[in-house]
């Protein structure tokens, strides 16, 4: 069993599956059931690797609240001030590889901030020998793009503006001849009426 297990099916190769047709639904059926069965036992193991996974993020979780509750409520507020207890920057110690693939995904997806401790970050990517120029071609085609569009709206604007004023020309010239034709208007009154 343990070879057909494996997959090396001549241990029944002595009988033909024709003539015992009983061999032939044995073979069915224990592969059927030897992939359920280690179906089964790769989940159940799965399920405990997340179980154990799980208890280990929610204690980390718990135990932050509690950390920020008594930062929070339990601390006057110079205490809170003093750079002892609370510095700006925690220094810890972390796996090169881990850290260098999670700050290598942070630069792909534009989550690198190079605004805030920037001396930091770059002795940081020295010491990782990570390669990173802060400024992207592709962030910069998209300002361009950017600008572009507005460069456009600017010049649409500026067309509807031209037009206005124009338009406030025309306004004036017509109110112009409204005026001086009211005045020939009473000029001709004046006529007719002498």
């Amino acid at each position: 069993m343990y070879l057909f297990l494996a997959g090396d099916s001549s241990a029944l190769s002595n009988w033909e599956y024709t003539e015992n047709p009983s061999i032939a639904v044995l073979i069915v059926l224990f592969s059927l059931l030897v992939v359920v069965y280690l179906m089964n036992l790769l989940i159940g193991l799965l399920n405990i690797e997340i179980g154990e996974d799980n208890n280990r993020v929610s204690y980390l979780i718990q135990k932050a609240e509690i950390l920020a509750e008594i930062e929070l409520f339990y601390l006057l507020p110079h205490q809170r001030r003093w750079h002892t207890w609370f510095p700006k920057v925690i220094h810890y110690y972390a796996d090169i590889d881990k850290a260098r693939m999670e700050i290598e995904r942070l630069i792909e997806e534009g989550e690198w901030d190079a605004k805030e401790f920037t001396e930091m970050r770059e002795n940081l990517l020295k010491e990782l020998q990570i390669k990173h120029n802060p400024i992207n071609n592709e962030v910069i085609l998209e300002k361009l793009k950017s600008n572009d569009e507005i460069l456009e709206k600017l010049k649409s604007n500026d067309e509807k503006l031209e037009k206005l004023k124009s338009n406030d020309e025309i306004l004036e010239k017509l109110k112009s001849n409204d005026e001086l034709l009211e005045k020939l208007g009473k000029l001709l009154e004046e006529i007719h009426a002498k």
